[in-house]
């Protein structure tokens, strides 16, 4: 989350006159996250998340259809809240808007293994929950981006660091060989950062910021989860953690063999994403905006680690 597009009272006060939420009591910016402005917004009627979305606007009704579809389905999350005319997508300064419920709980900034397995358990009931859902959106940031996106950045990678776009390439060459195809696919969150995630109590409490969700391999979305929540603060990977988040992950929707065996390249694939990505905002966030890119170094090393675990990739099941 982040806040690119800031917003007058005024124009607070005209958006929400098409809603029956009463008055507005309080309103500020959230500065997390990188994609789009979000505030945390309360009215007599209670609390509500509103963002205004800076990217991808063709893309909106897809996730706000599968925000409620989850919700109906009584997975934890933040449905959209409509407006008098039935509507979830209105307008603010000629952009995007959206309100959604607020959803009760913390993120951690510390998994423990025990967050690890109920994170694991919160991402499996997402992707059942998920099951069913009509719409269709391709993954404008899964396997088929990296190469174009890798060599747009091969400069910036070789000034963050000499050497580094090398690797890079070396990375995309390694996934252009062994990328697993005929897995089961369906809608994943995309972005199951522990920032994502709430708790209560020390329990899973639910998803939130679903602006990335895409239909692709189920299992890369742990993937995606493996390197978010299992690394540790000195760069080491934790399998104690990956396992207990994969074991979590597998109390609602069992993994294949197949998904198993795959599950090392994908979380390597996830790495390169979020590396490209950071990278490519981290010289490119506008002066001015209440917002903080996230390091790309951060995942420069996790890619390393991925490299260094040789073929076979990470130890997740097993004695290795």
């Amino acid at each position: 989350m982040a806040v690119y597009t800031d917003i007058t009272d005024a124009e607070l006060e005209t958006f929400l006159a098409g809603y029956d939420l009463g008055a507005p009591i309080s309103f500020k910016g959230i500065a997390e996250g990188v994609s789009n402005s979000n505030f945390l917004l309360e009215t007599e009627a209670g609390r509500f998340i509103l963002t205004v979305f800076e990217h991808r606007p063709g893309d909106l009704p897809f996730f706000l259809s599968l925000m409620q579809w989850l919700a109906a389905r009584g997975y934890p999350s933040a449905p959209p809240i409509a407006d008098r005319q039935g509507e979830t997508l209105g307008a603010v300064r000629g952009k995007p808007a959206a309100l959604v419920a607020f959803l009760p709980g913390l993120s951690v900034r510390r998994p423990t293994i025990a967050h690890c397995r109920e994170a694991g358990e919160g991402l499996g009931w997402l992707h059942v929950s998920a099951e069913g859902f009509p719409d269709r959106r391709a993954n404008d940031l899964g396997h088929g981006a990296w190469a174009r996106l890798a060599d747009a950045l091969a400069g910036a990678a070789e000034a963050l660091k000499p050497g580094l776009a090398a690797a890079i390439r070396g990375d995309i060459d390694l996934f252009a060989r062994q990328w697993p195809s005929g897995l089961p696919e369906g809608v994943i969150h995309a972005d199951f950062f522990p920032d994502n995630v709430f708790f209560r109590d020390g329990r899973f409490a639910g998803a939130i910021d679903f602006y990335f969700a895409a239909w692709d391999t189920q299992a890369y979305d742990i993937g995606v989860a493996l390197n978010a929540w299992c690394f540790e603060a000195d760069g080491s990977f934790n399998v104690t953690a990956a396992r207990a988040l994969v074991d979590g992950y597998q109390r609602r929707r069992p993994l294949s063999e197949a998904e198993k065996v795959a599950l090392p390249i994908l979380a390597h694939g996830a790495a390169m994403r979020f590396f490209l990505t950071r990278l490519a905002d981290w010289g490119a966030t506008p002066d001015g905006a209440l917002v903080r890119p996230k390091d790309p170094l951060e995942y420069e090393r996790k890619l390393a680690v991925h490299r260094a675990a040789g073929e076979g990739g990470l130890a997740l099941f097993g004695d290795g």
